[in-house]
């Protein structure tokens, strides 16, 4: 009898302790570890110890009587059971968030965290701006402003949207086209008195160049503004970056010649400290997308920053409208 006692209460307690788990916080957990591809990553993004993660993954193991995971030292695997359970768990979280945002702010006013990658030098001198009046107009909502020019993986790096320049379309996303970036071909004119005049394309083929990586190396394209002939141009880099402070600053410096996005050496041009050349010529622009993850829900913070970005983009210094091509 006192044994049948001592059993019941335990299994009170047990399910009271079950009862106050969050079941969607579980399951948001979840999600991240099989997103971030490891317990660790998955502790690092959810800024909590990797223990907390193991926890709530064996919670939600338990409460669902399956396994959900295949673990070995150095692998992560899920299993059947745990395949269905993420698909259906990125269902319900996707549920939750529109709940909570429809309940708790019926004027659609973005709240909680909203992460942006954006490339280094166009998120902090172009977008900073319209960036702080933003946040300005609303101030439920918070932003991770994350600054570099990596390949995003939505998944890992646990980002909601991304601003990227002349990178390829990836199918796999939802990509939108917010403007264009034109390009300028320029030198000091320090360079320019060490070598004949530059008249043609080709000639571009002499000077010392500084390349940005990220866009090209050995070669550029070049477009005749009155026929639109393109003709490849073959250069030979003193200096290979994928910084476009570093591009500019070098180039000032009289290192060599660089083709570069035209909002970041306008002023440059206008005072004469550098040098457009064949201006007849042009590259064509970088198109610049806001980029997102697929989703059946996007919470009002993210549809609230991709309005702002159609908004303001094509009115940047240096920025344009895209152009419809066939």
């Amino acid at each position: 009898m006192v044994k049948r006692l001592y059993v019941k209460r335990i299994g009170i307690k047990i399910m009271r302790r079950q009862e106050r788990i969050d079941r969607v916080d579980l399951m948001r957990t979840f999600i991240r570890i099989v997103e971030a591809g490891s317990l660790s990553a998955a502790a690092r993004q959810l800024e909590t110890t990797q223990a907390t993660v193991s926890r709530r993954l064996q919670s939600l193991e338990t409460l669902l009587g399956v396994k959900l995971l295949l673990r070995t030292t150095h692998a992560m695997k899920l299993t059947d059971d745990g395949e269905r359970c993420y698909q259906h768990a990125k269902r319900v979280a996707d549920a939750w968030v529109a709940l909570e945002d429809d309940l708790s702010q019926s004027d659609d006013e973005p709240v909680g965290m909203l992460r942006v990658r954006a490339p280094h030098a166009f998120g902090q001198q172009q977008l900073l701006v319209p960036l702080t009046q933003f946040l300005e107009r609303h101030p439920q909502l918070t932003v991770e402003w994350m600054l570099n020019d990596k390949t995003v993986d939505f998944l890992s790096a646990n980002i909601d949207c991304a601003i990227r320049v002349g990178a390829e379309v990836d199918p796999a996303t939802v990509s939108v086209l917010l403007a264009e970036v034109p390009r300028s071909l320029v030198a000091s004119p320090a360079l320019l008195e060490r070598f004949p005049a530059i008249e043609t394309p080709q000639q571009l083929s002499n000077l010392p160049w500084v390349a940005l990586s990220t866009f090209y190396q050995h070669q550029i394209t070049l477009y005749a503004q009155d026929d639109e002939q393109a003709v490849q141009v073959a250069i030979s880099p003193r200096l290979f970056t994928d910084s476009l402070y570093a591009a500019r600053n070098t180039a000032l410096a009289g290192l060599g010649v660089t083709l570069i996005s035209s909002w970041a050496v306008e002023e440059d041009i206008r005072s004469g400290r550098l040098v457009t050349l064949l201006p007849q010529w042009q590259a064509a622009p970088l198109p610049v997308h806001l980029v997102y993850p697929w989703a059946r829900y996007y919470p009002a913070r993210l549809r609230k920053f991709l309005q702002l970005m159609r908004e303001v983009m094509p009115g940047l210094s240096g920025m344009r409208q895209p152009e419809m091509r066939a």
